[in-house]
């Protein structure tokens, strides 16, 4: 089966909305639509109509789009079981159990609470995408709003057991910034600090840093790398516990 062809719209300030469509059925899937208008528009440009709504989690800025898209498609709203209620629109809920079939494709679905308690995750292993939301973003991670650090932790590792030829869509452009704060976690990581050079030419250009590759994040971001020596020796505390380095490096970006 032919991959999905996936096309990254920008929203707001620094969101991110995707078009995802099936070429041989002709569906589309709007991935967190901050916003309606934007969304319509390009697919509109691309002759895609969209037939789906697809959400990782209820926050404004990935649902407030829902409605207005239902209302002038038709389209069919997905989003996590395990936070039905605050999904705007919502005809589909979707768990691990269940996961979630568009167009032929099979979507995964991960359970990844933390950033929210009912936090999902959409990969499609047939196109190597991740559709992950605010838990992981290139170089970063979400902040712990509704859960723990030990939650947030598990999660991400959730997402790091994924293949490494798998390309990450979330939610906003932060990888500039987070390059910053991670050069000061791991100031020797000559990965990161040739990645970090890469990303700041791109955005010098105008350009997207999303999607981001699983592999390259694996050795560059922090949020990812709590388990690594170097970093539990210095955030792990007296135990050496994965998930209280990663709550100390967490801690420190919200300072940052």
């Amino acid at each position: 089966m032919a991959e999905l062809d996936i096309a990254v719209i920008p929203l707001l300030r620094d969101n991110y909305g995707y078009l995802v469509r099936d070429a041989a059925t002709g569906q589309t899937a709007a991935v967190d639509p901050s916003v309606a208008e934007p969304m319509l528009r390009a697919a509109e440009e691309r002759g895609w109509r969209i037939s789906h709504i697809i959400n990782t989690h209820h926050h404004w800025d990935h649902t407030d789009g829902n409605l207005g898209i239902k209302q002038a498609t038709g389209a069919r709203v997905v989003g996590p079981a395990y936070d039905r209620d605050r999904i705007p629109g919502i005809d589909q809920a979707v768990d691990e159990e269940s996961g979630f079939d568009f167009a032929g494709h099979h979507a995964d679905i991960l359970f990844i609470p933390g950033h929210t308690r009912g936090h999902i995750a959409f990969y499609f292993a047939d196109s190597k995408a991740v559709f992950c939301g605010d838990t992981l973003f290139s170089i970063g991670c979400g902040r712990t709003f509704e859960g723990t650090s030990q939650q947030m932790w598990n999660s991400l590792c959730k997402l790091r057991d994924l293949p490494d030829d798998t390309w990450i869509y979330c939610g906003h452009e932060y990888t500039e910034s987070n390059c910053r704060f991670a050069l000061t976690v791991e100031p020797e990581n000559r990965d990161l600090v040739e990645f970090a050079e890469a990303v700041k030419h791109a955005r010098g250009q105008g350009e997207k840093t999303i999607p981001s590759n699983l592999g390259i994040e694996k050795f560059c971001n922090p949020f990812l790398r709590a388990d690594q020596p170097r970093l539990l020796e210095k955030f792990g505390g007296l135990a050496r516990d994965p998930a209280t380095a990663f709550g100390a490096i967490r801690g420190a970006k919200d300072r940052f």
